[in-house]
């Protein structure tokens, strides 16, 4: 999240950031609002796509960027804001969905992991793909590695692929 809101600082980025939402108390997003102006919430699980949803609208948001989000999202919310939702994965989907990806690449032996930036849908990580990123895994790797090489791959990505479909819907393509 830090490094998208540090992309649209930049004047001729095409987006901004106007709200954090988060249902996990813990956040670490809920202490950026302080340091970047950003209006954040923490909503309860059980109440969150209600109230998320009041807070999208009053702000006027078009496009949302999951970020570490751990909740499903219902079939109602994401009707709502179809192909307006956007997450990042760590894995070079479609393999290893779901939880854990980096522990299941390297318990598969796979010869390489990755990220995605994907549209939300109802299937878990199985929107349409807007960017991926390949990374190999050597022999020996474990999960703490693979996950920083991950990680470092996905600072790169996310921003781009936000770039790219802000521009879609400032273009009206989708």
């Amino acid at each position: 999240m830090n490094v998208l809101i540090g992309k649209c600082k930049n004047k001729i980025f095409p987006a901004s950031i106007d709200l954090i939402l988060t249902n996990n108390n813990q956040a670490p997003g809920l202490q950026l609002e302080s340091i970047n102006n950003i209006k954040s919430y923490f909503l309860n699980k059980n109440e969150f796509e209600i109230l998320a949803q009041k807070k999208l609208l009053e702000k006027n948001i078009e496009l949302i960027c999951l970020a570490g989000f751990m909740q499903i999202l219902s079939k109602n919310f994401l009707d709502n804001w179809q192909n307006r939702i956007i997450n990042i994965h760590p894995s070079y989907l479609p393999e290893f969905k779901g939880l854990n990806a980096q522990k299941q690449a390297i318990k598969s032996k796979a010869k390489y992991s990755g990220c995605t930036v994907h549209y939300v849908n109802s299937e878990i990580d199985g929107g349409d793909i807007i960017l991926q990123k390949k990374v190999r895994i050597i022999e020996k790797e474990d999960i703490e590695s693979l996950s920083k090489k991950i990680l470092k791959e996905e600072h790169i990505l996310y921003p781009k692929a936000l770039e790219i479909t802000v521009n879609k819907i400032l273009n009206k393509i989708i």
